[in-house]
């Protein structure tokens, strides 16, 4: 299968991407999309999955585990496809244009833009902390209730829902101006949120209690009630670690901007592997941190899952303010970050005739896809306002893995198809480590499929919808050359 001619040349009139982001700048980009509003939150949820403070360690040491896994492997396919739109060309090039455009349809509809709703919501929220007026309380119109399936959607927009939209707005609209512009506020943003997060990890374990959980008898011993607490060991580590995956994804959001790196083959894979690695790292000891402040029984309980408030809080009187701060920087670089590469895919897929034609052009002096920008800032804005995305967001952590793994044992394909191809990187411990980590999250989707139902088959039914849809956009493709005849490439290289 043929590379994207859309990576090659570029139409008159039409921009090209600039090759403007060195190896800080990609790293910036990985360690940012990575630290969200997770790392702050999400504790809570595990701890009162798997009940004992050694557990909830032993979920982060397999998340960064695995993270490291897989980002070493996805390594090798940067290397090999340095373009525009990355994880979106590894698929159609192992398997098949169909598999991409599943992909990218998923990441449109609910995992990029989805996340984008919902980190700026969460930005709001912590906010909100400091200007009280800001709540998913305070209804600027409220029209009624709608209960689907047992859950009450409110209709109407709240001032939350509306710093959220304006600061997805704001974003965009900086992001449309150039790469230059876009990537050092991932920079700034992305440094002040590591700084933050070694902050955390040096007060937790300076200033550790003797009741915290690190200091209480068994350590790995199950001991809290809960939906989850009747299930075998490997079961619940399973599901808990829907929070921390989810918390530790976007690291492969590098790849989509391939084509704006000045070294691509170099700086993609490394990018990978000391970003995702390194952030890993500090959730694993940002985790430690906490258990040493806190009594195991507060991190399961700590009020509206501010684990991280909880804790510095609990060793500094100003604490619940500074990480609220914390939280709206982080939450900040990373919608950055996630506004930043998703239009880079949809630029690929317009380019194959697999997504709106306008997503394919390029700012004739910006060098960035404007459309794209725009397009994704407004489904995402719908998203917020729907109120639907955190529900969208569970939906896709189970075809999000899914993704994973098929680009993982994609590398197993394009070894035996393509032996001859040049590989500037090769995966590290191939074949062992690439196999372990598909083995290890095929157990991990296996007990979400029995565990979670709800977590799992609306996600697959959001994935498989993208097939009709796929065979409706070919054939409206062909109906339209058909009626133009045959037309030139289009495409845009990047500017030396």
């Amino acid at each position: 299968m043929s590379e994207a001619k859309g990576n090659e040349a570029a139409q008159p009139g039409e921009g090209r991407f600039v090759r403007g982001l060195g190896l800080f700048d990609a790293t910036a980009i990985v360690a940012g999309g990575m630290i969200g509003s997770g790392i702050f939150v999400v504790s809570q949820d595990i701890a009162q999955t798997v009940g004992s403070p050694g557990w909830l360690l032993m979920v982060w040491l397999i998340t960064a585990v695995m993270t490291v896994m897989v980002a070493l492997a996805y390594g090798e396919l940067a290397a090999m496809y340095p373009q525009a739109g990355g994880q979106y060309v590894y698929l159609r090039e192992a398997y098949s244009p169909l598999w991409g455009f599943l992909y990218g349809w998923s990441l449109f509809m609910v995992i990029q833009s989805g996340t984008i709703a919902a980190v700026g919501v969460a930005f709001a929220k912590y906010l909100g902390v400091l200007v009280p007026a800001i709540s998913t309380k305070h209804w600027l119109w409220h029209a009624t209730d709608l209960v689907v399936g047992g859950k009450t959607i409110p209709i109407g927009i709240n001032t939350a829902q509306l710093v959220g939209i304006a600061i997805i707005a704001l974003l965009t609209a900086n992001n449309c101006i150039n790469l230059k512009a876009a990537k050092w506020v991932q920079n700034i943003f992305t440094t002040a949120k590591v700084l933050s997060l070694l902050g955390i990890i040096a007060v937790g374990l300076a200033l550790g209690r003797a009741d915290a959980a690190t200091h209480e008898p068994g350590f790995f011993t199950r001991r809290l009630g809960g939906d989850f607490s009747m299930l075998p060991l490997f079961a619940a580590v399973g599901a808990a670690m829907v929070g921390s995956m989810f918390s530790a994804d976007a690291w492969n959001n590098v790849t989509f901007v391939a084509a704006e790196a000045k070294n691509p083959r170099r700086h993609i894979p490394l990018s990978l592997i000391l970003g995702a690695g390194g952030v890993v790292l500090l959730y694993f000891l940002v985790n430690v941190a906490y258990a040493n402040v806190l009594p195991f029984d507060l991190i399961a309980h700590a009020p509206e899952q501010r684990v991280a408030a909880a804790a510095i809080g609990r060793v500094v009187p100003w604490g619940a303010i500074a990480i609220s701060i914390v939280v709206m920087v982080s939450t900040f670089g990373c919608l950055n970050g996630m506004i930043l590469a998703g239009p880079r895919l949809y630029w690929a897929m317009a380019g194959d005739g697999l997504f709106f034609r306008a997503a394919g052009k390029l700012g004739q002096r910006s060098g960035v896809p404007v459309h794209g920008l725009l397009l994704q800032g407004v489904w995402a804005s719908v998203l917020a306002l729907s109120g639907t995305y955190s529900d969208l967001l569970d939906y896709v952590i189970f075809a999000a893995m899914l993704f994973y793994v098929l680009t993982v044992v994609g590398i197993f394909v394009l070894r035996r198809r393509a032996p001859a191809a040049e590989r500037p990187y090769r995966a590290w411990g191939y074949p062992i480590v690439p196999a372990l980590y598909v083995v290890a999250a095929l157990a991990m989707m296996g007990v979400l499929l029995v565990y979670k139902p709800l977590y799992t088959w609306p996600g697959l039914g959001i994935v498989a919808l993208g097939a009709p849809i796929y065979l409706l956009w070919r054939g409206l493709r062909r109906r339209a050359a058909a009626r133009v005849g045959p037309g030139s490439a289009r495409g845009s290289a990047p500017a030396e």
